[in-house]
This record gives C-alpha cells, sequence and structure tokens, in this order.
C-alpha cells in the first residue's frame, strides 16, 4: 500500500506479501482499506475478499495498539498469566500414559527467610513496577502531555504571551503574511532562539531551514545575534551555545526537489542532529510554479484546472502528514511560511445569498453602474465562485434590432394564455431549490479561519492565505501578519504633496495576532486583540503602547 509503512512503520508485511504490490499498484491507501468496501477494494483489485478482510483487520487492530485503546499481545498474555489462580498440584503426563501430581513449587526449605524478603521488596511502593495498561486505557495521559509541552520564545515577553507561550513543538505552525508583513523577520528569530536552553525560552537543539524562494540570509542572522538585547544579555557560555554553526539550511527551487528533500534527507538529518525546529520558507511558492500554469488552449482551461487542483490537494495532504509526523516523533517545532492573496467579497450576508443564485436579469445589468460609481456585481473569492453554478440564460432570443428585443422581451413577460376548458391543466413547474443559508457560505465562515475578515466593519485589504481550504486542515496552528500604513506629514520642508494637504507615507504598522491554535484562544475581531510590533535591526519586538494622559 502506498502509506502503510508510513502510517504504521512497524507492521508486518511478511504475511502479505501477495496482497501489498496489488494494492499499492492501484492506489489503495490505508484510509481506503479501513473505510470502504470489502467488495469494492475486491472489484478494484482483484484480490481475494477474505485475504483483504484479514489485511483490514489486521490493520485496524495495529492502530488500536499504536494509539493505546488496545493492549499489546504481550500484554494481553501477561494479563492472562495474572488472571490464572495459583497453582497448586501440577498435574504432568509421563511417555509411559502414568499421571504423577508434584509439587508446584520445589524450593528448599531453608531459603523460607529469603522469600520474605525477597516479598517484603516487592511491595514497597516505591520499588513496585508500574501495572500493565488496562485495554481500553489512553496512552497518554494529561500529565504526561503537560510535561512534555514546550515551546520556543519569539525573544520577546509581549509577543511570547500573545502565543500563549511561543511556538509549540509537535505541531504544525503557519506563519501567514503580505509581502514585507515580517514572516521572515519572525522565522530569523526563531532559528535563534531554538538554540537556547529551556530555561531561556529555548530548546537547546539546532535549526533546520529549508528555502524555496531566497536563500538564507546570513547577514542578517549575524545583525539580529550581536544586537539583539535577550542574546546580548546572557552570560558567555549560554550565549557561546547560540551560534549560525547550529543551522542547517537548504534550497528547494522546484517541487521535485522539495519533495525529495522533505521525503528522504530531513528525516535523516533530523536523526542526526538531534533537531528542535524545522522551517520552510515559504510553503506556497513551489505549488503555485508546478500548479497554476496556464492551459495551452481555452477549451482544455476548465478541465486542466480542475485537474490540477486535485494533484495539488493531493500532494498538499501528502506534505501535511509527512510534516505531522516529524513533529509528532522528534517532539520538534515544524513552522512554515505562507503567502496570501487579495479577496473580493461582499461584507453583507444577505448580498452573498442574492450572489449564490443571480437573478435572470443580470446579464443584462452587466453595464449599469450603481449611485456610487462601478459595476453591480458582486466579486467573490475564486473558491466560491467556481462552486457555484451557473445562473439561468434569459428566456429572451439575442437579436440586433432593438424594436424586434422590446417586442420579444413585452411576449415574454405577458402571462401564457389560458388553455382551452376540453385540455388538462398543466403540471406546476418545479420551484427552484432555496439558496444555501449565508452562514454555511464559503465567504462567510473564511472570516474566522484565514486571519482577515472577522471584522465587519472591515470590507478592504482582505487577503486569503494561499493554498486553499485543503492546506487549512493540515495546520495545527495559524498566525497571522497584518500590515497598515501610516501616514503624516512630509519631512522635507516645501513639498508639494504637504502644500496641497495630501498625506504622505511615513512608515508601515504591523501586528501580529493568533487565527487558530491548539493550546491559546485565538485574539479575537480585528485589530483589538492582536499584538502591534515592529522590525528593528535587532530583530522583531512589540511596541509597548504608552498611557493616555
Amino acid at each position: 500500500m502506498t502509506d502503510l509503512l508510513r502510517v504504521l512503520p512497524d507492521f508486518p508485511t511478511e504475511p502479505y506479501a501477495g496482497l501489498l504490490p496489488a494494492l499499492e499498484r492501484h492506489a489503495v491507501t490505508t484510509s481506503d482499506l479501513l473505510t470502504l468496501e470489502v467488495a469494492d477494494i475486491g472489484k478494484r483489485t482483484q484480490l481475494p475478499l477474505l485475504d483483504i478482510k484479514r489485511l483490514a483487520n489486521a490493520v485496524l487492530r495495529a492502530l488500536h495498539e499504536d494509539l493505546g485503546v488496545l493492549a499489546a499481545p504481550a500484554q494481553q498474555q501477561q494479563q492472562q498469566q495474572q488472571q490464572q489462580p495459583a497453582a497448586g498440584p501440577e498435574v504432568r503426563d509421563r511417555d509411559d500414559g502414568e499421571r504423577e501430581e508434584t509439587a508446584a513449587t520445589n524450593e528448599p526449605e531453608g531459603d523460607e527467610e529469603e522469600e520474605k524478603e525477597a516479598a517484603a521488596i516487592a511491595t514497597r511502593p516505591e520499588e513496585a513496577p508500574s501495572p500493565p495498561r488496562r485495554p481500553g486505557s489512553l496512552q497518554h495521559t494529561l500529565a504526561g502531555l503537560e510535561s512534555r509541552w514546550s515551546a520556543i520564545s519569539t525573544l520577546d515577553a509581549r509577543l511570547d504571551a500573545a502565543l500563549g507561550g511561543g511556538i509549540p513543538t509537535g505541531y504544525v505552525t503557519e506563519i501567514a503574511g503580505e509581502s514585507g508583513a515580517g514572516k521572515t523577520q519572525l522565522l530569523l528569530s526563531l532559528l535563534l532562539a531554538v538554540q537556547l536552553a529551556p530555561e531561556h525560552g529555548g530548546l537547546g537543539r539546532p535549526a533546520l531551514y529549508i528555502s524555496t524562494e531566497a536563500p538564507l540570509s546570513t547577514r542578517r542572522l549575524s545583525q539580529m545575534l550581536a544586537a539583539h538585547p535577550s542574546l546580548c544579555a546572557l552570560d558567555p557560555e549560554a550565549r557561546a551555545a547560540v551560534s549560525l554553526d547550529r543551522i542547517h539550511s537548504a534550497a528547494t527551487p522546484d517541487l521535485e526537489s522539495q519533495e525529495h528533500i522533505l521525503t528522504y534527507q530531513v528525516p535523516v538529518q533530523v536523526e542526526r542532529h538531534g533537531i528542535g525546529l524545522l522551517v520552510l520558507d515559504s510553503v506556497a511558492a513551489n505549488y503555485r510554479a508546478e500548479f497554476d500554469r496556464g492551459t495551452a488552449g481555452p477549451a482544455s482551461s476548465s478541465s486542466s484546472r480542475l485537474g490540477n487542483m486535485a494533484a495539488r490537494g493531493a500532494e498538499l495532504v501528502r506534505l501535511g502528514m509527512l510534516l505531522r509526523d516529524l513533529a509528532r516523533r522528534h517532539n520538534l517545532a515544524v513552522v512554515v511560511a505562507n503567502q496570501v492573496a487579495d479577496r473580493f467579497n461582499n461584507p453583507s450576508p444577505a448580498a452573498a445569498a442574492s450572489a449564490f443564485r443571480p437573478p435572470p436579469h443580470r446579464l443584462h445589468n452587466l453595464g449599469s453602474s450603481q449611485p456610487g460609481g462601478g459595476p453591480a456585481v458582486s466579486q467573490e473569492s475564486p473558491l466560491a465562485s467556481r462552486s457555484r453554478a451557473a445562473g439561468p440564460l434569459p428566456a429572451v432570443e439575442p437579436t440586433s434590432s432593438l424594436a424586434a428585443a422590446e417586442a420579444a422581451a413585452t411576449q415574454s413577460s405577458s402571462p401564457p394564455p389560458p388553455p382551452p376548458p376540453s385540455m388538462p391543466p398543466p403540471p406546476p413547474e418545479d420551484p427552484l431549490p432555496p439558496p444555501a443559508p449565508p452562514a454555511l457560505l464559503l465567504d462567510h465562515q473564511q472570516r474566522w479561519f484565514t486571519g482577515w475578515g472577522d471584522d465587519p466593519f472591515a470590507d478592504s485589504g482582505l487577503k486569503t492565505p494561499s493554498l486553499g481550504l485543503v492546506w487549512t486542515t493540515q495546520v495545527a496552528m495559524r498566525i497571522a501578519l497584518l500590515k497598515r500604513p501610516a501616514y503624516g506629514r512630509s519631512r522635507y520642508a516645501g513639498d508639494e504633496d504637504e502644500a496641497r494637504g495630501t498625506p504622505t507615507l511615513r512608515n508601515w504598522r504591523r501586528w501580529m495576532k493568533v487565527v487558530f491554535a491548539p493550546h491559546v484562544a485565538a485574539s479575537g475581531m480585528g485589530l483589538d486583540g492582536a499584538t502591534e510590533f515592529e522590525v528593528t535591526m535587532a530583530g522583531v519586538r512589540a511596541v509597548v503602547k504608552e498611557p493616555k494622559r
């Protein structure tokens, strides 16, 4: 099978060597084996149904043992031995058919004191062996998970507080934002912070940086290492543990090299060097270049686009499973940077519902404008517009004569003549299905998992993280970086814009907000709960707001 050894690395494949090649040839995954009917898999692979069912039961049993909801065979045998009553006389069969009863224990009589001492030692609570895990109990407890929980600091106390302690290990975290929002600067800070000792906010482990666009900026890392106040305040021994030598980097210019490095080279590197942080900057660059290419002709554009989306979705699911497995198995933090795209959508739910089913006269009003200017057509996200069915065509035949068009429109708008009394009444027309509720539309739902649009009063500057809803389901934590222009008076005297009263762009303000996470609540609506930060020579730091007098 295609992913059996990735899901269950210790699964014994020898008894099923005759089934696995056929299942892999027909692209049957572990999920298909457990969810599809055995008859459907048999028709697809031409394998015996009993063998397929036996393999499915074995995989299900192995998954239960791995998750801890079913005791392993060795534990079951041990429990059965413990449940057996204390043996008295033991009965043995001799070769000649005679039966002889012997004592169960043949201990010497002089060793009674040693037995008592051994029993007393075994009954001590501090040295008693832990009982085997009962069937149906979980593999990890809450106390065990809390003891294993660790996070990587951003080297700023206010940013760490906004993130619930920092970037957690064991999960895949995404940092999304537009160009210039500070994604790479935050990633570079994490590359240095992970090398610190745990008491200083790190893991004491090296980092691995995989770039898909620009190479790793070692000059910027050296600048941050020399100027960051948190690093400069450390003692010489702790500061010596942070260096550029403990940051490994690799470049993946295309999707093929990215898959090869992540599948084969990264696991070996993590095992060999004990990597504590894996950074992928950025995750969308190679997928955009590979799957968003233009088609050869307009006739095949729709089918090619749908095929590319399906192939990209499968690759994203595979990438997410690989990154989650690395994070969970080695207890490291996986952080990916993601790009964003502009989103044009109607903030009104009623207008979104009306846009879901366009009226028949919409085609005639494409050229009309609203009183405020602009066409009367609402723009939506590309995924929502592709999923919506096309509107009904007009009942009037197109014509080049204005008078003929008006006459045809009048005839089409007038009610049809009633049928003669002798004819039966025509059957009633099937009414159109009601539109979906506005709360179920993608344009409404994505406001709470993209990071942009959760404020109902913000109708401009909306963004959508790349790779769509499929990639959103693969990450456990999403951090959105937002930026807004800050206007002011020009610093140059006699500027023409200042003389005209036009404000000029002075700088950019940046905010960081948690969209969703497994360990901390979301930041809230809009910029109210977001944390403002700035990019300096030393890295990123939170902006301290002065109290109003």
